[in-house]
């Protein structure tokens, strides 16, 4: 960015979360390892999006007179002296995360595990990122109603004791997952979370973290359910729902889903015997080859594999998967591809790692390789220092090109590919993938 008055100002925050405006420092971006000065524009922040203060981060900003970093430590404000707190930015839905926020770690504990943007002031909050989504039928404008408990009630008074809608009822109101709250509106993507245990454990999982990491956001489900407890649920949100109509296993408040696919085959039937209507989907980390098989063979039409790179030490640093490699998620991606499914990419992005030159060609090599339809751009939830603690110096290497111009790249490698940030409804994939799939109905 040029230099000038209208380059933002650095934000900071007093302890007791109260965000203030630095008198002339600029503010500042993180691209993987360190802080420096932003190389492009931020964008206003966007409605339903928030400013978060980051305890136990120092905020680094510019002096815009020297083009220095200052580490600010303290700050005065009306006369008052206060030790001062990084800002970041947390963006909605249909947003990618462009920056990571300007700050250094000063002790204390591991931050809670959320997307933090970089944000600053310039005649109102900004923020690095970007526009990748713009379709409105995830605005929280239709979450959270005032009328989603009687609707939540209602739902459960049509199947008692049903583990399904016992945990999505604690996702609908507690941790208001949009997903979960969409089986209680009936329409669109609805959740059924089908598995307690996990073959991977995440560094960033957001259901179970060790007791020195961060809480956990979620509480995972106890007990994975019964198949009649699944279809359930699934069928009646299948053939009551509307918009773009879908149930899909694998959601943040589980395990992996591959791991019970027996008991999720014998769901998919059960539902296809009840209605044909919409789609079913699973969110894996595709670890299981033959078990997504299975499920094809049951009637699945819509895989999304989590995926964080192509290079397999930093996807291993990540994923810590058990008794699988990314050569098991690549084979995945292969036969969901040759059995005629849509397939997308849920791609956790992390500036100035998941844009490296070296990572962002390997990644567009996996794509073209296996015919990927989607992608989901997912910025990864997690304190920054976390992930580069447990990745440095792995993956692919060469400069950060930035998460723009990596979308961009990726986009013309693979001329077909569809970068967004919600799945797709059956109307919305690419028909000869649909028609492919003789269960799959319009």
């Amino acid at each position: 960015m040029a230099p000038g008055s209208n380059r933002p100002k650095l934000l900071v925050a007093d302890p007791r979360g109260r965000v203030l405006e630095h008198p002339y420092l600029l503010a500042t971006v993180r691209s993987g390892e360190g802080p420096c000065a932003p190389r492009e524009a931020p964008v206003p922040l966007p409605r339903h999006g928030q400013l978060a203060h980051l305890p136990g981060r120092l905020p680094v900003g510019v002096d815009p007179g020297t083009g220095r970093l200052v580490l600010v430590r303290r700050m005065s404000w009306r006369g008052r002296s206060f030790e001062a707190s990084a800002v970041a930015a947390l963006l909605p839905p249909g947003y990618t995360r462009t920056f990571l926020p300007g700050e250094v770690k000063d002790g204390g504990s591991p931050l809670p595990q959320w997307a933090y943007a970089a944000a600053g002031w310039l005649d109102g909050p900004v923020a690095w990122g970007l526009r990748t989504d713009r379709r409105s039928h995830w605005s929280p404008d239709r979450f959270s109603t005032a009328d989603l408990p009687r609707r939540v009630e209602a739902h459960l008074a049509r199947f008692p004791k049903n583990r399904v809608l016992l945990q999505l009822r604690t996702c609908a109101l507690e941790y208001r997952c949009f997903t979960s709250q969409n089986v209680f509106y009936e329409r669109d993507e609805g959740a059924l979370p089908a598995s307690a245990s996990c073959n991977a454990s995440c560094v960033g999982c957001i259901s179970k973290q060790p007791l020195e990491g961060p809480p956990s956001s979620h509480q995972r489900i106890a007990a994975g359910p019964a198949a009649e407890e699944m279809a359930e649920v699934g069928a009646f949100h299948l053939s009551r729902a509307n918009g773009r109509v879908m149930v899909s296993f694998g959601q943040g408040c589980e395990g992996e889903p591959l791991t019970r696919f027996r008991e999720i085959a014998a769901a998919i039937r059960l539902m296809r015997q009840r209605t044909r209507r919409g789609s079913i989907n699973i969110n894996t980390n595709g670890s299981l080859p033959r078990a997504l098989e299975a499920l094809i063979d049951a009637g699945l039409d819509s895989v999304r594999v989590s995926l964080n790179s192509a290079s397999p030490d930093l996807y291993e640093a990540y994923f810590r998967p058990h008794q699988y490699q990314l050569a098991q998620v690549e084979e995945t991606l292969e036969r969901a591809r040759r059995r005629g499914i849509y397939v997308a990419l849920n791609l956790l992005l992390f500036p100035g790692v998941s844009d490296r030159r070296g990572e962002v060609e390997a990644l567009g090599e996996l794509i073209r390789r296996h015919r990927v339809e989607q992608l989901q751009a997912r910025s990864l939830c997690i304190d920054p220092m976390q992930f580069l603690e447990a990745t440095r110096g792995l993956g692919a290497q060469g400069p950060p090109l930035g998460i723009r111009r990596m979308l961009a790249e990726l986009r013309q490698a693979a001329p077909w590919l569809r970068v967004g940030n919600f799945a797709r409804g059956i109307r919305e994939r690419t028909p000869r993938l649909t028609s492919a799939h003789p269960k799959a109905k319009r």
